[in-house]
């Protein structure tokens, strides 16, 4: 049995994929695999699925939710003798789960171990690491379920983790040399990410490595009329001081960036 959550929430269970097609227990589905092998309140099912004016009802409609979970699931888990899916605890219910079979969970070590191979300088095995992690992705995280207080914070995590995951692929891949094979993305990138200025910066070396110094000229100052007109700021010191070395025809050379150039979600 494999959840996946990393786009539209589906069970891939003995070859087939399904999920709940109730809203509200897919609902509860996804906050218990958000919260895997821990316990989740009652409170916070109460206050993820009806905020702050729950029915009178709730905790045994909740309750409801998490019987149609076990009836549409335990039977995989009682062929291979693994008890329950979902534990009732005093406090409220534990859905039980390896880390391989969560999609979220596979992502997150992938990437743990891909920053590791960077520091420890496998650069080649980074970059292999970060396009299988990134591959588990097939949309918006829960693309179809609603998120409430509780589960907004861990789907906003997941999706600058996500960032940041692709932001070290293509690092990965430049320290590689792949300059040209990265234009198309990052030319994609920096129009859907018009204020960021770390796309812009990476397009501007992959032009200036290709030969296309006016064109990484072009990208500074587009990136430029769209920070005063937006925000009314200029790009930062390190993108002045690359058009400025694009200018003067100084090379870019990889020493001075590192990993930990690039940015940290908050």
């Amino acid at each position: 049995m494999i959840f996946r959550v990393l786009g539209p929430l589906e069970v891939a269970m003995e070859g087939a994929a399904e999920k709940p097609t109730a809203p509200k227990v897919r609902w509860t589905l996804a906050l218990l695999l958000l919260h895997a092998n821990r316990v989740v309140g009652h409170s916070s099912i109460i206050d993820e699925l009806w905020g702050e004016t729950p029915p009178c009802s709730a905790v045994a409609t909740a309750q409801t939710y998490v019987y149609q979970i076990r009836r549409k699931y335990q039977r995989r888990f009682d062929r291979i003798g693994w008890g329950a899916l979902v534990e009732t605890r005093p406090s409220g219910y534990v859905l039980r789960a390896e880390e391989s079979e969560i999609d979220a969970q596979v992502f997150e070590r992938l990437s743990e171990q891909a920053r590791a191979s960077l520091t420890a300088g496998h650069t080649e095995q980074a970059a292999r690491q970060l396009r299988e992690a990134l591959a588990l992705w097939r949309g918006r995280a829960l693309a179809d379920v609603p998120t409430g207080s509780v589960l907004e914070p861990h789907v906003t995590h997941l999706e600058k983790s996500r960032m940041r995951t692709l932001q070290l692929r293509i690092f990965a891949d430049q320290r590689l040399g792949r300059h040209r094979e990265l234009l198309p993305e990052l030319q994609f990138l920096a129009a859907a990410n018009p204020i960021d200025e770390w796309f812009h910066q990476q397009l501007m070396i992959a032009l200036v490595e290709t030969g296309r110094r006016a064109d990484a000229l072009e990208a500074y100052h587009r990136l430029q009329s769209t920070l005063g007109a937006e925000l009314g700021v200029r790009p930062s010191p390190r993108l002045h001081k690359l058009q400025h070395d694009v200018l003067a025809g100084v090379p870019w050379t990889r020493g001075p960036q590192t990993e930990l150039d690039l940015p940290v979600p908050s």
